[in-house]
C-alpha cells in the first residue's frame, strides 16, 4: 500500500475536523447532556420530595381526620348529656310546678272546710238556740246570751 497525497489529506481533514468538533461542537452537547442530567435529577429530587411530602400530607389528614372525628363524638356526648339535664331540668320544674299546685289545692281546700265548719257551728248556734226558745217557750236574746253562745261554740270547736 501506498502513502500517497490523498491519504495523507484525507488524514489532515480528519484531524482538522476531529479537532474542530472537539474545541466547538463537544463542548456545547456536553454542557447541554449535563443541563438536562441536572434537570432529569432535579426532577426526580422534586418527584422524591413530593412523595414524601405526599405522605406526611396522608398522615396529616389521617390525624386531622381522627382529631375531627373524636371533636364530633365529644360535641355529641356534651349535647346528649345536655339534652339530659334539660329534661331532668323539665322533670324537676314540673314537679315543683305540681308541688306548688298541690299545695294551693290543699290550702284552698282548708279554707274550704273551715268555712264549712264555721258556717255549720253558725247553723247549730242557732238551731240550738232556735231548740231552747222553743223549750223555754220564750225568745232568747243572743245579745244577752252572748257568753253562753260561746262557750258553747268553743265547745264545738
Amino acid at each position: 500500500m501506498d502513502i500517497n497525497f490523498t491519504l495523507i489529506a484525507q488524514a489532515l481533514a480528519f484531524s482538522i475536523f476531529i479537532w474542530f468538533t472537539v474545541k466547538y461542537v463537544w463542548p456545547p452537547l456536553l454542557s447541554a447532556i449535563e443541563e438536562r442530567q441536572k434537570t432529569i435529577a432535579d426532577g426526580l429530587a422534586a418527584g422524591e420530595r413530593g412523595r414524601h411530602e405526599l405522605e406526611l400530607a396522608s398522615h396529616r389528614s389521617t390525624e386531622v381526620l381522627k382529631d375531627t372525628k373524636q371533636q364530633a363524638s365529644e360535641i355529641i356526648q356534651q349535647a346528649e348529656k345536655r339534652a339530659s339535664e334539660i329534661v331532668e331540668e323539665a322533670k324537676n320544674s314540673a314537679k315543683e310546678e305540681g308541688d306548688r299546685i298541690l299545695a294551693g289545692a290543699r290550702a284552698e281546700i282548708e279554707n274550704e272546710v273551715f268555712s264549712a265548719k264555721e258556717a255549720l257551728r253558725q247553723n247549730v248556734a242557732q238551731l240550738a238556740v232556735a231548740g231552747a226558745s222553743k223549750i223555754l217557750r220564750r225568745e232568747v236574746d243572743v245579745n244577752v246570751h252572748a257568753d253562753l253562745l260561746a262557750s258553747i261554740e268553743e265547745e264545738l270547736k
